[in-house]
């Protein structure tokens, strides 16, 4: 089992670009399910969850090749529709080609999905979505079984007890892409991982507008075709790097920067002392350079997590080891997912002063952190641990560093461009070990 090994210490200063977003690549990969023709999609990360869907997108009959972040997908058998559980309880994001399958094919069976757990990850909102297209779905052996001749345009209703749901808004919006009539999505996610979805799908030649805010409207198509599409800039990678700079009192250039798609973030890293400049007003802000610097002494700031546009839960852990390090009393609130918070007890190990109460966290800065064994337990809390250690005094070993690797394309080695001190290895018997 692989840990990094961290040397506290080091400024962080260069330039780095930013890597396409997994989030954005796994649901644009799937909706490849209903291309008659090529599709091509650039800047996909490499990341373990891609080569899973690849494994299934491969079992399911297509072929798909690659080259460095680049990658090819082509339908060469549509009889098969089994997406199986030895591959889909991988990871939770397997659900998103049930939609492009069902409406690609007329039928889809698909296991129910595994991935990280942090709370409850119900996928009765996906199924609600397909039933009132006229699918019908039934649950077998743990699996979901969806028929249909064709998919028939509706008005759906979306929302959920928690809000709304990306993955689910994905996978009807994709469905709907291919059903005769007119779809209305109402209380639709507004994430920029579904307009990246949806531009991919117009520029197949689906008819869809809305997506960005929370009622899409789709009419839906006989086909769609060939497509040649570049993944978004990944969100939650952009902003762990540029609060890891900060950390470490940095100065550093991140290109291929989501400026704006990342504005809650912004807000509150400049509440405290932390700045994010585009270098070229007249690029694209979705995609730009940015230079990140921070004031001397950071300040306390108060954030809520909310769906999008709002502060994203994936950028919790990652905030609230920053604010270790302010000056003052800041507070956490949790609201996507009110335990998602294993990171504390680590943090708290390396000396942070963090007090839990229900969904809330109140985080007293200013103290100095102290390197140890901790241990993730979590994709984004694994990222907080690793900048924690980048600032803490002396050595830090985060073990099972595989979460890390679901969300992070080697991010030692991005860290590393930049000036850190991380060592990657191989935690043997005698090493040290979190109980």
């Amino acid at each position: 089992m692989d840990a990094l090994r961290i040397h506290g210490g080091a400024r962080l200063t260069g330039t780095l670009a930013v890597d396409g977003s997994k989030n954005a690549a796994l649901p644009a990969m799937a909706a490849a399910l209903m291309s008659s023709g090529t599709v091509h999609l650039r800047d996909i990360p490499t990341l373990s969850d891609i080569g899973n869907m690849v494994k299934l997108l491969r079992e399911i009959g297509c072929e798909v090749t690659g080259h460095g972040r680049d990658c090819t997908i082509r339908t060469t058998d549509p009889t098969q529709t089994h997406a199986r559980y030895e591959i889909v309880r991988t990871m939770r994001a397997s659900i998103c080609v049930l939609g492009p399958l069902l409406a690609a094919r007329g039928e889809a069976r698909v296991s129910m999905p595994g991935g990280c757990a942090i709370g409850d990850r119900p996928v009765d909102l996906h199924l609600r979505g397909l039933r009132a297209l006229g699918a019908n779905i039934e649950l077998d052996g743990g699996d979901i079984i969806a028929t249909a001749d064709r998919l028939k345009g509706t008005t759906i209703f979306l929302g959920g007890p928690f809000g709304s749901t990306v993955l689910g808004t994905a996978n009807v919006m994709s469905a709907a892409a291919l059903a005769e009539g007119r779809t209305v999505i109402e209380s639709a996610a507004c994430e920029p991982e579904v307009t990246g979805l949806a531009d991919m799908l117009n520029a197949m030649g689906a008819r869809i507008t809305g997506a960005g805010t929370p009622r899409i409207e789709i009419e839906g198509v006989e086909s769609l075709g060939d497509v040649d599409y570049t993944v978004i800039p990944d969100r939650i990678v952009a902003g762990t790097l540029a609060m890891a700079v900060a950390m470490t009192n940095g100065d550093a250039i991140l290109t291929n920067f989501p400026h704006d798609n990342l504005l809650a973030v912004l807000d509150r890293l400049d509440i405290a002392g932390v700045h994010v400049d585009r270098v070229d007003p007249e690029e694209d802000p979705r995609r730009c350079t940015v230079r990140v610097t921070c004031d001397r002494r950071l300040q306390p700031v108060l954030y809520t997590t909310q769906p999008y546009p709002g502060f994203p839960t994936d950028l919790q852990a990652q905030m609230m080891a920053l604010l270790c390090l302010a000056d003052g009393n800041s507070i956490v609130t949790e609201r996507i997912y009110p335990d998602r918070f294993l990171h504390v007890s680590e943090l708290t190990r390396m000396g942070a002063t963090l007090f839990r109460s229900g969904p809330t966290v109140v985080v007293q800065g200013g103290g100095q952190l102290v390197g140890a064994p901790v241990m993730a337990g979590d994709l984004r809390g694994s990222a907080a641990l690793v900048m924690a250690g980048l600032v803490a005094k002396g050595e830090t070993v985060v073990q099972r560093v595989y979460h890390l690797d679901r969300g992070y394309v080697r991010l030692e080695e991005q860290l590393n461009q930049l000036g850190a001190g991380i060592e990657r290895f191989e935690l043997g018997v005698s090493d040290p070990v979190t109980l």
